[in-house]
């Protein structure tokens, strides 16, 4: 039976009266990459923010362990082992990277696990070692996500939720960034990432779920995902949406 990290289970949300998930329903097996699909205004970002404990769902449940975080505030939800890269990074601009890459580990009493893991990050992330005395606003957009990587991971996370990684960054990060994510995963973290390239995304994943107008139209393994017709369908409202509709 597969080991279920994270499940959104029939959530229902609203931004007052305007609903934005429809009964979703989305599962994240311990030690995979899955990811969520979407165009603008699918309800990509406020998936994240439920499962961060920044919007509340009006029904539903979200479970992580096998446990009900829902309401929960965000700082307990990230002491339990989830860590965010949300979009845009959001850095503190005016701290070093050190002072920020420190931040990551807020929440931990471990002193020696918190060394160790600063030295697996600077050794994981040597353009951040490069950095370390620099301000992170100064840094460029591939910088700031790798910074943004390492400041996740330095919570020890079991889950680390992704925003967007790809957004705004030069192709060469752009793989940089996915090479990472895979490695990562490699070593035991699971990865939950949102993103608009569904192409790129599916090509490190191992499963995805195509969300249109806060409902799940498509989901699968991602090798399947890849040579599917219907993703192009679900992000152009096409054949599937009306399938869905009716």
């Amino acid at each position: 039976m597969t080991d279920i990290l994270l499940k959104l289970d029939s959530i229902d949300t609203f931004y007052a009266q305007s609903q934005v998930h429809f009964g979703l329903d989305i599962a994240v097996p311990r030690g995979e990459i899955v990811c969520l699909l979407g165009g603008n205004a699918s309800g990509k970002s406020t998936t994240m923010k439920v499962i961060l404990g920044l919007h509340k769902p009006r029904a539903g449940d979200v479970l992580f362990e096998g446990a009900s975080i829902k309401g929960l505030p965000t700082a307990q939800i990230i002491r339990r082992g989830i860590a965010s890269v949300p979009e845009a990074r959001r850095l503190f601009g005016d701290m070093t990277v050190r002072e920020n890459l420190l931040m990551g580990a807020f929440s931990r009493r471990d002193r020696d696990g918190v060394a160790a893991d600063y030295a697996r990050m600077l050794e994981l992330f040597p353009r951040v070692k490069e950095r370390l005395a620099q301000r992170a606003g100064t840094l460029s957009g591939g910088e700031q996500q790798m910074l943004a990587m390492a400041r996740a991971l330095m919570s020890r996370p079991s889950l680390v939720c992704m925003d967007e990684p790809t957004m705004g960054l030069s192709p060469l990060y752009v793989d940089k960034v996915l090479e990472l994510i895979r490695e990562i995963n490699q070593q035991g973290v699971t990865f939950f990432m949102v993103e608009q390239n569904a192409s790129l995304a599916l090509q490190i994943a191992h499963r995805g779920y195509v969300l249109q107008t806060g409902r799940v139209v498509l989901s699968g393994d991602a090798h399947s995902l890849l040579g599917d017709q219907r993703i192009r369908d679900a992000y152009l409202g096409g054949a599937l949406a009306a399938e869905t509709a009716s």
